[in-house]
């Protein structure tokens, strides 16, 4: 999936620490919590309800052992 570069510089996760996105196949996910948002007919859905959480949830940074 091929997504504007000025939007996906300007997207971030919705967690505290409002951390970057990539890009991925079929979702942009948060650079710290891996927390993955479909993207829909070339949009970002970046709703919670929507998200998959990353393996510590969403906002919790992937290693953190809090």
């Amino acid at each position: 999936m091929s997504l504007d570069s000025f939007l996906v510089d300007v997207l971030a996760c919705p967690c505290p620490s409002h951390s970057p996105l990539r890009v991925r196949e079929t979702d942009v996910e948060c650079e710290q919590c891996a927390t993955r948002f479909p993207i829909r007919n070339g949009i970002p859905v970046m709703l919670i309800d929507d998200a998959t959480p990353g393996p510590r949830g969403i906002g919790a940074v992937i290693g953190d052992s809090r």
